[in-house]
């Protein structure tokens, strides 16, 4: 099997490409180092015991997750440091001797990560997705040093699960170049159990709560980080104000939702569903050719308008976490009026995804996670995007236009060996936010950290561990 490491090897200035116009890369003149001692395989690392692995984590999900991982890694004997890029990287982080700020700029970053490598030994790296730019700075320098890469995002099958990966996420991830095949070889000893995807997010809540603070104490705290720039698109206090709109206006968003899914759900007619999804998303971004979400809304707005038949409508979904800084949901209504089709075009806000997948058509997405909700269900699927599950006999490769006019369906059992596959490998139960989750995915993440092998390589070897799956009714 090829490993995680060599499945990619992207540069720190291929990242910077999809960061075109991103305040952080403007006016910067970032170089990596490109002669470095020879490397150790991954393995090498990887098959140190614990107390001979050093771990430097990055840029976490909000709150506390890391922060409590590296508790259980330190207590494993491993030693742990931390980089922080500003105050609310630092406000969640308790072990203030084995913290680091970064204070420069983010030209001077990968200059200081290749020093930090050398100075403490670093065997392996952590962090939260790998597209941003100082984590393509990180994953450049793993591949060069031999280092051992661990990366974490949201589930590929979410709420209930995280997703621990080495090597890259989601258009990085190994699992793209596994075929269904070999997913099938490596299950035929195990019996795998299909769990109906929940309607309800584990942990919004928290997840809102933990990034409006965040970005509080960036706002408020952040003087001694005089480099400090934002990856997004748009300045700390917008991002501050947004995301404490949005926790504020929870309540009322879920009332306007419920309204909107009523309105379809009683509609009579057949819709295709769109899986949105943040424009800064970095699975968005980094791997997709688009470069506004209004661009793809655009393209299936019209292209709905020529193919698909007249009695047909089309519902956009929006992320949980929309915040309307785009104002995608006004782009979809002026494109929706410009091409005569207003009556057919609907918007609905957040929520629950589960109710309007049972009664949908089919479902188009750029490469949402979502949209393993609607293979589960067996729903036609067309990813506009790179994804994980984009494989034949799972998404569709009609052209747009046959598919909105008679879409073709995914094999039942090619998704129900792909979904099991990732339940046994990468998907580990539990979640970054809510205590009782978080607490569950720590008991398992830190064995598979220090294994040898990758999630997928374990599977494959026939090495994977079990793991206890979370309780449905966890916050």
């Amino acid at each position: 099997m090829t490993t995680a490491f060599e499945t990619f090897s992207t540069s720190v200035t291929a990242a910077a490409g999809n960061h075109r116009g991103n305040p952080m890369w403007e006016g910067q003149n970032v170089t990596v180092q490109t002669r470095a001692p020879e490397p150790l395989l991954p393995a090498a690392h990887a098959m140190r015991p614990a107390d001979e692995r050093v771990f430097l984590l990055l840029q976490g999900p909000h709150g506390p997750f890391f922060d409590q991982l590296s508790r259980q890694l330190r207590k494993a004997g491993s030693g742990v440091w931390r980089v922080g890029f500003n105050a609310g990287d630092e406000f969640f982080w308790k072990d203030k001797p084995r913290y680091v700020p970064h204070l420069e700029t983010p030209s001077d970053w990968p200059s200081r990560l290749d020093a930090m490598i050398r100075e403490k030994k670093i065997t392996d790296i952590v962090l939260y997705g790998d597209v941003r730019p100082i984590h393509a700075a990180a994953r450049d320098a793993a591949r060069r040093y031999g280092l051992v890469l661990h990366v974490f995002e949201e589930g590929y099958l979410r709420p209930f699960w995280i997703t621990y990966e080495r090597g890259g996420s989601n258009g990085h991830s190994a699992l793209m170049d596994i075929p269904l095949r070999e997913m099938s070889r490596a299950l035929r000893s195990r019996v795998g159990e299909l769990n109906r995807p929940p309607a309800r997010w584990g942990d919004m809540r928290q997840h809102k709560f933990y990034g409006a603070l965040y970005h509080f104490f960036v706002l408020i705290a952040n003087r001694r980080y005089s480099g400090y720039r934002t990856h997004r698109q748009i300045g700390v206090f917008q991002e501050f104000r947004l995301n404490l709109r949005k926790l504020l206006l929870t309540p009322v968003d879920m009332i306007a939702q419920r309204r909107e899914e009523r309105a379809i759900r009683g509609g009579g007619f057949p819709y295709v569903l769109v899986l949105m999804q943040l424009e800064h998303d970095s699975n968005f971004v980094a791997h997709s050719d688009y470069r506004r979400m209004s661009d793809f809304t655009d393209e299936t707005l019209e292209e709905f308008a020529r193919s698909a038949p007249r009695h047909h409508h089309i519902v956009f979904k929006s992320h949980p976490l929309e915040d309307g800084r785009g104002g995608i949901r006004q782009a979809i209504a002026q494109k929706a009026k410009d091409l005569g089709i207003s009556d057919r075009v609907h918007f609905v806000r957040g929520g629950k995804l589960a109710q309007l997948l049972n009664q949908a058509r089919a479902a188009l997405t750029v490469n949402s996670t979502s949209a393993q909700q609607a293979l589960w269900r067996g729903l036609p699927v067309k990813a506009m995007g790179r994804a994980v599950y984009c494989k034949p006999g799972l998404v569709s490769g009609q052209p747009l236009a046959e598919f909105f006019a008679d879409p073709v369906p995914p094999s039942a059992l090619s998704y129900r060996r792909f979904r099991d596959f990732l339940l046994e490998s990468s998907q580990i139960p539990g979640g970054f936010y809510a205590e009782r989750s978080r607490a569950h995915a720590l008991r398992i993440v830190v064995d598979m950290m220090l294994a040898p092998d990758c999630p997928y390589e374990a599977l494959i070897a026939g090495r994977a561990k079990y793991r206890q799956q979370m309780e449905r009714d966890a916050d």
